[in-house]
């Protein structure tokens, strides 16, 4: 463990101000971000098709990575739609947050709506479990049943967090109710179903053009990379060893943005793919900032970088940090768990 210390909240006094002139949605940065995301896609899907009928499985592959990176740049523009923040007229937003979300195999209304109850509970330990990473304290594993502990590590262990879970939670589990947990009412339903024929859809022009086979070889590499990589990023924005969580009484807005939320810190492409979704603090102390000022936003401002700066290399030490410490305050893995408590009760 480290011995990182939090700013205090009255360094960030004053942040209210600071971000009132970020807030503003520019109609010609969302209009390229569009254009460049969309176009971005198509151009890579072709290259794909292409590599695939003239060099083989393996070039399409490769391909496949940057395609899937339109496809999370697609996600953060539908992300910024249902916050209100990436056009001024929400209507707008609506309709192209609901068009981004069939590429991006998330329904987009009841998305937005648990999206939102993300935003109100983050890192309140008494109100867990939408659109929360599930986490436990210690003090809550040790206390769990057998089958709790041990559907939470076969949940919490790598292969399946980001090697399996992304695959059924955007390709199976969003296709219903059921994976998007919203509240069951005609404006979710009929989201739900559009998504689902706008991806039969997109799916169907390119069967009948190269194959049914070809366009599956061709469209899942992409989607299972692009819900992967989107699962490691929303994890390691929030789960690092010096993350913020704190009961009802004693949570704090301010404090569960700038230290609950990390500054995920990217090379320039994966920052452009992704984005500037690493500027993820100050997203969450206003998510009416649009994505396409988030850097300037925090490069202009010194108190917004008075926070945990992860790395690519650093931020792999979150991966097996799997259970909240009351009392060091801090996220630990189950091995440091079992350190700090008898075998018998941890294991």
């Amino acid at each position: 463990m480290n011995n990182f210390e939090h700013a205090p909240k009255e360094e960030f006094a004053g942040w209210q101000k600071a971000i009132k002139k970020y807030t503003k949605p520019d109609a010609k940065l969302g209009t390229w971000q569009i254009i460049n995301s969309f176009g971005g896609l198509l151009v890579s899907w072709i290259l794909m098709a292409l590599a695939y009928n003239y060099l083989g499985l393996w070039a399409s592959l490769i391909m496949a990575i940057p395609t899937s990176g339109f496809i999370m740049r697609i996600f953060v523009i539908q992300h910024d739609c249902g916050h209100g923040s990436f056009f001024k007229n929400q209507k707008i937003n609506d309709r192209i947050g609901g068009i981004c979300g069939i590429f991006t195999m998330t329904p987009y209304k009841p998305w937005r709506r648990n999206h939102a109850i993300h935003h109100a509970n983050h890192a309140d330990l008494d109100d867990r479990g939408i659109g929360d990473i599930w986490t436990l304290t210690v003090d809550e594993y040790k206390e769990a049943s057998f089958w709790k502990k041990t559907a939470y590590r076969v949940f919490r262990n790598p292969i399946f967090l980001f090697g399996i879970a992304p695959t059924i939670q955007f390709m199976i589990l969003q296709r219903t109710h059921y994976g998007m947990t919203a509240e069951r009412n005609r404006t979710n339903n009929l989201s739900i179903l559009a998504t689902n024929l706008g991806m039969v859809a997109i799916f169907l022009v390119p069967a009948l053009i190269l194959g049914w086979g070809e366009t599956l070889l061709l469209w899942f590499p992409v989607w299972w990379i692009a819900s992967t990589i989107g699962t490691w990023l929303f994890y390691v924005q929030h789960q690092f060893e010096d993350t913020y969580w704190e009961h009802n009484e004693d949570w704090d807005y301010t404090l569960a943005a700038m230290h609950g939320s990390s500054y995920y810190e990217l090379p320039l492409i994966m920052q452009w793919f992704t984005g500037n979704i690493g500027f993820h603090h100050i997203h969450h102390l206003s998510p009416k900032i649009p994505n396409y000022h988030l850097e300037a936003c925090h490069q202009e401002n010194e108190i917004f970088r008075r926070v945990v700066k992860l790395t690519l290399a650093s931020s792999l030490d979150s991966i097996f940090l799997t259970l909240w410490d009351e009392n060091t305050r801090k996220l630990i893995s189950f091995r440091e768990a079992m350190r700090l408590q008898p075998s018998t009760e941890v294991a």
